[in-house]
């Protein structure tokens, strides 16, 4: 194809071609914002300088490097320029090598390396669809749902418990991703389930703690009685089921692959006993707004101490992966900063079965209370701590020294997870590591003014900043948990009180464009006038107005608060009048008419 054909193709608008034929100089960018460029040279001394034809939009560029027969060596010029970008921009890429004698094209997002090609893309795209690589498309996200509600079904018809569903479909689909052959006729379902093992038992050859996470597989899933049941034509369905409608849609090269994964988990994990109803699993576009705000890159340590799933340690290592310019920069991401804690067996299985799904490095990962790992988290020396503790832990979840503050008739944590927080903020505050910590907790720990939550607070202040406080849409973790939560961001190690801290900012995030859906929970909506999900443009707003602290009728505030203070927006923005309606009024009067019954002040007739 030639040159002009590629432009065209990718859209001439998008080129930012600096000097002539419409190629991009890398030296005179670096020069034009006063940076030093460095150039990278290959093993026989040659300097790669100008990129042949180079797009950029929004936060996303593509590099083109044109040649008439590209080889395997053309990759190494190719690298350089990404490298060049990500220090000129930091953007997220899309390298492309392409043939001028033919249509041929090679396309790897991100970094130039094996684990980054994406081998089905054979010809040239539009920009925008290149853009859509680092974004979620809503379309695929409502069928993976659609066909985990009837998973579910399928499942519940062949006896697979509740609890057991999630551990045992992701330990399938991971080993469906890696190759399983399970259509040989003579096949038995024990057969089927060595092999399953042998998938894992390569996939953990490297990690440290390979016996102890086999064990539990094999224990949990595998060796489960119920899994041991299956018939094996009942188990080919269940693999035919994943195989052909779950795996497509999981293209864990893209971000909207690891979206559409952490989907699938989420929502799996949502068809729990009534026992399990306080699960509070973490919405994936939650896990990425929260990513976002706490800067997650490359140079991030991340740890979640109360890690679940493991859905803010995927979302961290993609966000970090993006930033990246070099395969050993992700391999390192991979290996060393990436740091999770859970307590519950069982989910702590599915921790490390989502993790290896995404390719991860993932020994970092712990079977444990947090509370037990003070050393390792030292270690560890995190700078962002993404979590959504227990809301509701029992004795057994807490640390006996707090426990023993609990009245006799007391059988959940009074605190409401925010024990927790201290306690992370204690132990790195110990060792004079600064850092960045989001949290998801109950709106009861932000307005929470006396008792053992009011105390916390006070304490949490007298040696870490309450950056920011975002009230999150209700019914957020709908149909799971019913908890009405907030996410708080604190400074580790920097004062509440010094003076070089702006005020506290406040948002008002109630509406996440997101609705819900019988069968599927809550589903992101589409703008009918742009064909575009309404959470990108909500997500850029809010953290638009948190990042210049702006203060906006109906939407922000900021305040000066401390300990004893309410910690929740709608106690300090002002309210945008022009936007109520006649039904706002009712539903206030309904809900508070509601209120009064609920506390014993009025009966029903």
């Amino acid at each position: 194809m030639i040159r002009a054909d590629m432009i065209s193709t990718i859209g001439r608008k998008y080129l930012t071609s600096n000097i002539e034929n419409d190629e991009y100089s890398y030296p005179k960018a670096f020069s034009v914002v006063s940076l030093t460029f460095t150039p990278i040279r290959n093993s026989a001394g040659r300097t790669f300088e100008k990129l042949d034809i180079r797009f950029v939009k929004d936060n996303v560029t593509v590099l083109i490097e044109t040649k008439q027969n590209f080889t395997k060596a053309d990759e190494e010029q190719l690298s350089a320029y990404v490298e060049y970008e990500k220090a000129l921009t930091g953007n997220k890429t899309v390298a492309i090598l392409a043939n001028t004698v033919n249509d041929n094209v090679k396309v790897w997002r991100g970094v130039v390396s094996d684990s980054d090609l994406m081998q089905k893309e054979t010809a040239l795209r539009s920009m925008d669809e290149y853009v859509d690589f680092y974004t979620s498309k809503i379309n695929d996200k409502e069928k993976v749902m659609q066909n985990t509600y009837k998973l579910n079904e399928m499942l519940h018809r062949h006896s697979i418990p509740e609890k057991l569903r999630s551990q045992f479909v992701g330990t399938c689909l991971l080993a469906l991703k890696n190759g399983l052959d399970y259509s040989t006729p003579s096949l038995t379902a024990a057969q089927i389930r060595t092999r399953i093992k042998e998938v894992l038992e390569e996939l953990l050859n490297s990690d440290i703690n390979k016996a102890e996470k086999l064990a539990l597989l094999n224990r949990n899933v595998l060796g489960d009685q119920y899994v041991r049941q299956l018939s094996i034509a009942a188990f080919r369905e269940i693999l035919k089921f994943i195989e052909d409608n779950i795996l497509p849609f999981i293209n864990d090269k893209s971000t909207s692959g690891q979206d559409l994964l952490n989907l699938f988990f989420v929502t799996f994990n949502k068809y729990v006993g009534k026992s399990d109803r306080n699960q509070a699993f973490t919405p994936d576009h939650i896990t990425d707004f929260m990513a976002k705000i706490t800067g997650v890159n490359k140079h991030s340590v991340v740890l979640d101490p109360c890690c679940g799933s493991g859905s803010f340690l995927v979302r961290a290592m993609t966000q970090a992966l993006d930033d990246c310019a070099t395969a050993t920069e992700q391999e390192n991401v991979k290996k060393h900063q990436i740091f999770g804690i859970e307590f519950d067996e069982n989910i702590y299985g599915l921790a490390t079965t989502n993790m290896l799904i995404h390719s991860d490095g993932n020994s970092n990962i712990r079977q444990g209370s947090c509370f037990d790992l003070a050393d390792w988290i030292k270690d560890a020396k995190p700078n962002i701590i993404l979590m959504n503790p227990p809301y509701n832990g029992q004795r057994i979840h807490l640390p006996k020294k707090y426990v023993a503050t609990w009245t006799k008739n007391k059988k959940e944590d009074p605190s409401k997870g925010l024990y927790f927080v201290k306690y992370i903020a204690d132990t790195l505050n110990s060792i004079n590591h600064q850092a960045k910590l989001a949290v998801l907790l109950p709106v009861a720990c932000s307005i929470g003014t006396s008792g053992e939550i009011a105390r916390l607070k006070r304490e949490i202040l007298q040696e870490n900043t309450l950056d920011a406080v975002f009230t999150l849409p209700n019914e957020i973790f709908y149909p799971g948990a019913s908890a009405s939560a907030c996410c708080m961001v604190f400074k580790i190690g920097t004062k509440h009180n010094d003076v070089s801290n702006p005020d506290t900012f406040f948002g008002y995030c109630k509406d996440d464009g997101f609705k819900k859906k019988k069968n599927l929970g809550r589903v992101e909506q589409i703008d009918t006038g742009t064909g575009k999900s309404k959470w990108v443009e909500i997500e850029r707003e809010w953290i638009e107005l948190y990042r210049n602290r702006r203060s906006v009728d109906g939407l922000s505030a900021t305040h000066k608060v401390n300990g004893d203070d309410e910690w929740l927006c709608e106690a300090y923005m002002k309210t945008d009048y022009t936007k109520l309606t006649e039904r706002d009024f009712q539903q206030t009067i309904n809900d508070y008419l509601a209120y009064l019954v609920k506390e014993g002040h009025i009966y029903e007739a």
